[in-house]
């Protein structure tokens, strides 16, 4: 695994610990990337080659892009599953955008509020608004043996900081 990734990928994995929180998160995640990527659709840039170009495209590209200089497979994955909102981005009117914008910030932030006890990630780098979905994603691909290494890492007190106090300990990795 690529060594930015990985050092990404434990960032976000230490505030991220609670199993409610990461459940909140599957939950959230998709539906913030989609918000996200209809919102940004609704402001146009006009048109190149009879093609009508907004910036949820040019915000696609530049994700994506960053994506590929991380890791290939998963990158590929995100290309297709991001440009599936697209389309549905055009078949929902927006204030089901809306309110599914608000109700996915709301699952999210509840998730840190009330089982993590911990701002995210995001908040300290911004970068980690793109990890969140690229590492979801890693997990359901079974791509991401990020579970045993970082579960080896807090073993050994390598790179990572403890647990903050009240927090259930990790299960073990099989």
């Amino acid at each position: 695994m690529n060594p930015k990734l990985r050092a990404l990928f434990e960032e976000y994995e230490e505030v991220h610990r609670h199993p409610m929180n990461r459940l909140t998160h599957k939950v959230a995640i998709p539906l913030i990337v989609f918000h996200i990527v209809a919102m940004l659709s609704w402001i146009p840039l006009g048109t190149v080659a009879g093609f009508e170009l907004n910036v949820a495209h040019l915000a696609y590209l530049a994700v994506v892009a960053w994506y590929f200089r991380l890791n290939l497979k998963l990158a590929l994955v995100m290309a297709v599953l991001y440009a599936l909102c697209f389309p549905l981005a055009e078949i929902v009117s927006w204030p089901v955008v809306v309110a599914i914008a608000i109700g996915a910030w709301a699952i999210q932030l509840a998730g840190h509020a009330v089982w993590e006890k911990r701002s995210p990630a995001f908040t300290r780098n911004l970068l980690q608004a793109l990890v969140g979905p690229l590492y979801f994603v890693a997990i359901l691909l079974g791509r991401l043996a990020l579970r045993r290494r970082v579960a080896a890492a807090r073993t050994r007190g390598v790179g990572l900081r403890p647990a903050p106090p009240g927090l259930p300990p990790r299960p073990p990795v099989a």
